[in-house]
């Protein structure tokens, strides 16, 4: 067996303490009059001096902040994670795409060229707020035109939070076909100076049939008609891209931490380290007051999600332990009425080695899980719970055949990709941006500037579905268990929430139950909510919220942005259909279901749709 091998990051790059928020804040202490302080007390004094020593670190730590700048060739490699040789998707040649490792602070520029030559692209900053720069969210249909084969476009974006990201294609199912990567802000962690090396692991369901051809017989009326629309079944698991192959190199009374991201396409991910408890220290970007995942309990992670634990070494080196995998066989069978076939591939294997001279152990034998509540999570900042609500969303998702092919539905509508991102629309319609009429068929919700806003999500499906939100990271009130019932509007809330919730931007709905989060909505701009599962954002399970449109209003579009929608004849300004004149119009007689989606494929087939996120 071939061993890959993934070395701790001994070197870790300084890590500014605070951003450009904080150093405001410090000028604004640094203000005080001479004679304000004069007039107080010798603790007046001793307060200046600590405000200006503070004002002097924040300066230099913004002053370092740099642009890292990036230049890719997206474009098609060979290779055979699992030993089965196929078309991927790799950048500059390579395959896994590169990881992104930044400071908080620093500006990101990536000059993207697609080089696909068959599929047109983009790339999502997963996680990242991207305030004051929407259009750079990389969501094709809601913040942006594809990038045609041949073409090139700049994102630019500050990575203003620190913690674990990933960037992937938000392009018609693309990103499980290769293209994504980890995207690591560093910058104010509570375990920096406290562990001896990191290590990235993600964790992924792998298919050896490249995606378009997937999604065409998925989004079929012959699937839907034999099938029951059933979502193609992935072929394999990978740890780093390996099914039982990865080993991380530690040493003996060591502590170490983990990054790690799902950034699969279907099914969640439990997970151990045999005979080494956890501690959950970050979700999502958002650091956590350590959470113990004891030996016997397990942790897991759904597509999109991110979870940093610590773990502490034996004292000796005489064995080498393993780390264990799961997908959710609930989710790929049984919530489906089906079995796994026999000797299905859902475990896979990496391994902590403590001496490479002695054997690598079986994947210890679990007969029950433990799993630890994500909800239970306390945020370090302890950032209280968001009350009042100023406005309720009740979101109502499904499945449904809809012209005999199988899609999902919020609220008993489909999302259907639009002619004009919506972006596009918000920034030229004037005041009928704020007419949901004005955005077609992306489920759109319009936001009030500032305010509190709660998302309740009931899920009337049979299987669970994780939730990720652009733009913000959400504070979870409360989940049910499976089947533990919908939304009661006379019992809205548990007894039990959280003064200081959980906050993340993806979170798993359980089948026959509800969720209910919430969120401050200060970020202007056109935000996603959508199933992370691909096959459920190609079928439709996508929201759009539209957050204080009147103040996009004006936003200047960076010229190559525009010049990829002309390349394809694509509309910039209008409603979702491009008409300038009626923006409000209703436009629901114009849309419907593709009857030939095959995903990212270029120029689209007749009978698809070439915007859909």
């Amino acid at each position: 067996m071939t061993r890959i091998r993934a070395s701790p990051l001994d070197s870790l790059p300084d890590r500014p303490l605070t951003d450009q928020n904080q150093l405001t804040l410090c000028r604004l202490l640094c203000s005080i009059s001479t004679s304000q302080v004069l007039s107080g007390l010798r603790e007046a004094v001793f307060v200046k001096m600590i405000a200006i020593l503070l004002c002097l670190i924040a300066a230099l730590q913004v002053s370092s902040a740099k642009t890292v700048t990036y230049n890719w060739n997206i474009g098609w490699v060979t290779a055979a994670p699992d030993g089965f040789e196929r078309p991927v998707i790799g950048i500059n040649g390579e395959f896994p795409c590169p990881t992104i490792d930044v400071n908080q602070g620093d500006e990101v520029v990536v000059n993207v060229y697609n080089n696909l030559g068959n599929q047109s692209t983009s790339l999502h900053w997963h996680g990242m707020h991207q305030k004051g720069t929407t259009y750079m969210d990389g969501t094709t249909g809601g913040t942006q035109c594809p990038i045609p084969p041949g073409s090139s476009l700049t994102y630019s974006f500050n990575a203003d939070q620190s913690g674990t990201y990933w960037y992937h294609s938000h392009n018609m199912g693309q990103y499980p076909d290769g293209l994504w990567g980890p995207l690591i802000v560093r910058g104010g962690e509570p375990w920096a100076g406290e562990i001896d090396g990191e290590f990235i692991m993600t964790l992924t369901d792998w298919y050896h049939t490249q995606m378009p051809t997937l999604i065409q017989q998925y989004e079929s009326s012959q699937n839907e008609a034999s099938n029951n629309g059933d979502e193609p079944t992935p072929d394999n698991v990978l740890i780093n891209l390996a099914p039982n192959s990865t080993t991380f190199t530690v040493e003996a009374n060591k502590t170490y931490l983990f990054r790690i991201i799902c950034v699969g396409n279907f099914p969640g991910h439990g997970f151990f380290f045999d005979q080494h408890p956890m501690s959950v220290v970050e979700v999502d970007g958002i650091f956590t007051e350590p959470y113990p995942v004891n030996i016997g309990q397990q942790s897991r992670v759904t597509t999109g999600q991110r979870q940093s634990v610590l773990i502490k070494t034996k004292n000796t080196t005489d064995t080498n332990y393993a780390f264990f995998n799961t997908m959710d066989v609930n989710m790929l069978f049984f919530n489906e009425g089906k079995n796994p076939p026999s000797g299905y591939p859902s475990n896979a294997t990496a391994w902590l080695v403590y001496d490479e001279s002695e054997p690598l152990p079986a994947a210890p034998v679990t007969q029950a899980f433990d799993f630890v509540d994500d909800v239970a999570f306390t945020p370090s900042d302890l950032e209280p719970l968001l009350e009042p609500v100023d406005q309720q969303i009740i979101i109502n998702m499904n499945s449904a055949s809809i012209s005999g092919i199988a899609r999902y539905t919020l609220n008993d509508t489909t999302y259907l990709a639009p002619e004009v991102p919506t972006f596009y629309s918000a920034l030229t319609t004037g005041s009928d941006a704020s007419n949901p009429l004005t955005y077609g068929h992306v489920v759109p919700f319009i936001l009030g500037y500032n305010s509190v806003v709660e998302i309740v999500v009931n899920d009337y499906h049979t299987n669970l579905h994780p939730f990720h939100l652009h733009g913000h990271q959400f504070q979870t009130l409360s989940r049910t268990s499976p089947n533990g019932g919908y939304y009661d509007p006379s019992s809205p809330l548990p007894s039990n929430v959280s003064s200081t919730p959980m906050r993340r931007d993806t979170l798993m709905v359980q089948n026959g139950g509800h969720a209910v989060i919430r969120f401050r909505a200060d970020n202007p701009g056109i935000w996603l909510f959508h199933c992370h599962i691909e096959w459920h954002t190609e079928s439709g399970l996508i929201a759009t919220m539209i957050e204080a449109p009147e103040m996009l209003q004006g936003m200047a579009v960076p010229k190559d942005h525009l010049d990829i929608c002309g390349k394809d004849g694509l509309p910039t300004a209008g409603n979702s259909l491009g008409n300038t004149s009626d923006p409000a119009v209703d436009q629901s007689a114009s849309y419907g279901v593709p009857s030939d989606n095959e995903g990212a494929t270029y120029p689209p087939p007749a009978g698809s749709n070439d915007d859909s996120s």
